[in-house]
């Protein structure tokens, strides 16, 4: 049997499969089939915090690409106004700015929460 050396690994079905739970980088328990996470010292606090951080930052990248797609909305129903244009490619570079900081903060959150 391959132990589990994270809780999350313990659960099969994520919050909409996207989000990931609050001890996702805890070590975990198995007794009697049952996964539950483990506090072992004052420093899976920090763990805890990464966790909740990337939580977050998944939010943001799902609200990054609702932006993509309102923007991308917007310069369709510009119909060739330059106001609306200008206003729909802002929208659109800053969504894909923002999609990429919470992406690559994303796996920097999780590469450090992996190393603990």
């Amino acid at each position: 049997m391959i132990p589990n050396f994270f809780a999350a690994s313990c659960q099969s079905n994520p919050l909409f499969t996207v989000i990931p739970t609050w001890y996702e980088f805890l070590p975990s328990n198995n007794v009697n089939g049952v996964c539950t996470p483990s506090l072992v010292n004052l420093a899976d606090i920090w763990l805890i915090l990464l966790a909740i951080i990337e939580i977050l930052l998944r939010v943001a990248a799902l609200l990054a690409v609702f932006f993509v797609i309102y923007g991308g909305v917007l310069y369709a129903t510009s119909q060739g106004s330059p106001e609306q244009t200008g206003k729909a490619k802002s929208t659109l570079i800053n969504a894909l700015i923002g999609l990429a900081l919470a992406i690559t903060a994303g796996a920097i959150v999780a590469f450090i929460g992996e190393q603990f």
